[in-house]
Formats: structure tokens, C-alpha cells, sequence
């Protein structure tokens, strides 16, 4: 009998092209999360079987009850596959007790949570030789004068623990330009009970962002990896991926492999870098320790990793070691959130419509539309509707 694939959160594309990698292949794929409303990506024919559990954060402990509960009925153990941060965070916790039931790559309690804990993270690549932007952290003596001649305006008030600062603020970070917008930020982040600290921000637009996308096996080796370029982003300047083209860059590999290894690393990751316009350095932004929003863009270039994960973890024949060293041109484009960038990128003139228009002869690997699985896309379009007929009717 086949291991199953369980996959958590199936409310973003992330979900669903988990789903879409391993059912192409013929696994089994439980799309779990918390609530039917909205989980489009459980609305894949690629779909086997869904399943609804108690809330990861209200009920953690009800959640990894019956996560549990439904592998102890299972004759071999699924393959565990979270694929949103907060749902990496409590993994991360009940990691002993859920690996006892199930396939995960991760065998280290607390390397994700340290690895998406910017502050450590930040001395991980230190210790490692790895450049990071300068930080100062909250609470140091003469903190004005050190954002003053350090960090210098504008500037960003970034989180310790990313997840929580998105759920209560709907943005990744707090871009400041002045003394008073910094202590605005520093006010709200207190007042919340989220720890941050502030950051210089690294020059250059946002197509100076980079991406080094490795699999790292049970011995810690990158064993297949891609880097890719991204053209626009949504929040601009300081979101997530909306229009990222394949590129080929051997120095983010010579940069983010040893970085991982030495991590002890085992399974997905992803190195967010920037490049610096004035000097040509990279600096490490972030690592997404799950699977990455560009994951139907990696498989249309030709590594599955889901499907990589899968076979290693249930002892199948393992996919040859793969590096993507030449350019595709293929992009990965979020139609919906890249309208939204599109505007605002004219709005405040940094993208021409010449140069947005000009971006788009390119292969196109979608976040959400497939000729062959068309339902996902019609049940997310339906949720926009709904969505944008409320703010028209009751706003």
C-alpha cells in the first residue's frame, strides 16, 4: 500500500500545487485545514480525500490530536506536508510525538522555528559568513543615534516571529522614513506584544530579489536546485512573489548550499536574497522552510519537490540529483495580486506600462489556473467576487 500525502492548509496555491505535484504522480492526497470555506485548493480533481480539523492556533492540541488520530489508522505513515508558516510553527512543537506517526524531512526539534525566527536567523548567517543586512535591536543604549548613523532613513521595523506580525497587521514588515514614523511603528508593535527590531534597507529595486531553491536529502546535501529572479512583488517593495522568472545564478548556490548544510538541513528550503545596486553583494533576506510559492514554477522547470520529498521519505526510487544551470525563461505569475502591484508599481512610477507590457511574453507558470484542473481557479475567482461584492454593497 502507497503512503498517503497529507497536506496542511489548502486555503492559498501553496496547498495546491502540493496537491498537483503528488497527484500527478498517483499519491494519495488528503487536503486538511480547518474549515471547508475558501480551501480552493482542496477543489483539485488531484484531491483524494479532505480533511477538516480544529483550528491550528485556537485548538493546537485538538489539531494534533486528530492529525494524529487519523495516521494511527493508516497501515504505513503519510507524508507530512505544511504549507503555510503557522502550520510549520506547530509541526515544529509536537515534531517528536508527529514523527512517531509520520514521514517529515525534519528530524532536529526547533530548526524551523529558529530558521524563521528573524533574529536568529540573523546570527545564524553571521556565524556562517553569510552577509545580512545591519540591524538594531530594540532596547540597545543610544537607539536613535545608532538608526541615525547605521541603519539611516528609510528604514524597516521588522518582525521577530514573521506569522503572528501578518496576522495582525496584514503586512510583512513597517517601512519607516523618519523619526516619527518610527516610533508610530515601535508603539504598534508594542501595544500588540510582537517583538521586532530595525533593519537598513538594502538598495535596489525590486528585481535585484533572488531566490535559491534547494532539496536537501536525509544526509543534509543539496541535491536539486534552481534560482530564480523576481520581476514584481505584492505588497511592492516588500511582498510576496506575483511575477518571478527562472534565472540562472551560480553564486547564489555558492552562497545558500554551504549555508544550509551547515544547518544540517533536510528537505525544502528557500533563501530569499537581495542584491545591493550600489556594490553587487548578496545579502540574505529570509528562508521559507516550506514549500515555496514558486513551487509550480520549479515544477514546470523540472524538479517536483514534493514529489522528491515523497520518494526519499517512503523509501521509493529516488529522483536524480538535478540543478537547473541555464535560463528557461519560464515565470511564475498570481494574475490576481500582479494586477494589484501593476497598480500601484504606475501609481508611484517605478514600472512604466511599457515595461510591465513587455514582461509578459514569457512561459507562464500559473499560481492557480490549469487547462487540466480548471476548479481550483473558478472556486478562488468566486471568492474574489464575493469578496469585492461585499466592499461594494457594506462599505
Amino acid at each position: 500500500m502507497k503512503n498517503k500525502a497529507v497536506i496542511l492548509g489548502c486555503n492559498y496555491y501553496i496547498g495546491l500545487s502540493v496537491i498537483r505535484c503528488l497527484g500527478t504522480q498517483g499519491v494519495h492526497t488528503v487536503a486538511v485545514d480547518y474549515t471547508e470555506e475558501k480551501a480552493y485548493g482542496a477543489e483539485s480533481r488531484y484531491t483524494s480525500e479532505r480533511l477538516i480539523t480544529p483550528h491550528y492556533k485556537n485548538d493546537p492540541e485538538g489539531f494534533i490530536a486528530q492529525l494524529i488520530d487519523y495516521a494511527q489508522k493508516e497501515i504505513v505513515p503519510p507524508v507530512l506536508f505544511p504549507c503555510h508558516d503557522s502550520y510549520l510553527e506547530i509541526v515544529d512543537k509536537y515534531l517528536p510525538e508527529l514523527r512517531k506517526y509520520y514521514l517529515i524531512s525534519q528530524d532536529i526539534q526547533g530548526i524551523y522555528s529558529r530558521t524563521m525566527n528573524k533574529e536568529t536567523l540573523h546570527q545564524l548567517a553571521i556565524e556562517n559568513g553569510v552577509a545580512v543586512p545591519e540591524i538594531v535591536r530594540i532596547g540597545e543604549d543610544n537607539l536613535i543615534d545608532k538608526v541615525d548613523r547605521l541603519i539611516k532613513f528609510p528604514c524597516i521595523v521588522k518582525p521577530v516571529d514573521s506569522p503572528s506580525f501578518v496576522s495582525r497587521f496584514r503586512r510583512k514588515l513597517f517601512k519607516v522614513n523618519n523619526h516619527e514614523e518610527l516610533e508610530w511603528a515601535l508603539k504598534q508593535a508594542k501595544e500588540a506584544d510582537l517583538e521586532v527590531f530595525i533593519q537598513r534597507i538594502i538598495p535596489g529595486f525590486d528585481d535585484h530579489m533572488y531566490t535559491f531553491d534547494a532539496y536537501l536529502n536525509q544526509e543534509s546535501n543539496v541535491t536539486h536546485w534552481a534560482t530564480c529572479q523576481k520581476y514584481r512583488q505584492y505588497p511592492i517593495n516588500f511582498g510576496a512573489s506575483v511575477y518571478t522568472g527562472q534565472r540562472y545564478v551560480q553564486e547564489l548556490y555558492n552562497i545558500g548550499a554551504p549555508f544550509l548544510e551547515s544547518l544540517k538541513w533536510k528537505g525544502f528550503a528557500e533563501i530569499e536574497f537581495k542584491r545591493d545596486s550600489e556594490t553587487g553583494r548578496f545579502y540574505l533576506i529570509e528562508v521559507n522552510c516550506r514549500m515555496t510559492n514558486l513551487n509550480n514554477l520549479l515544477y514546470k522547470i523540472g524538479l517536483n519537490m514534493p514529489w522528491i520529498t515523497y520518494q526519499e521519505l517512503t523509501g521509493g526510487e529516488l529522483v536524480p540529483p538535478k540543478a537547473i544551470t541555464e535560463d528557461t525563461d519560464y515565470v511564475f505569475w498570481y494574475g490576481y495580486e500582479d494586477i494589484l502591484a501593476i497598480r500601484d508599481y504606475v501609481r508611484s512610477r517605478q514600472l512604466t506600462i511599457a515595461q510591465i507590457f513587455k514582461s509578459f511574453f514569457k512561459p507562464k507558470a500559473y499560481a492557480i489556473w490549469d487547462w487540466k484542473d480548471p476548479r481550483p481557479a473558478f472556486s478562488h475567482f468566486s471568492i474574489i467576487a464575493k469578496k469585492f461584492a461585499r466592499r461594494l454593497f457594506f462599505n
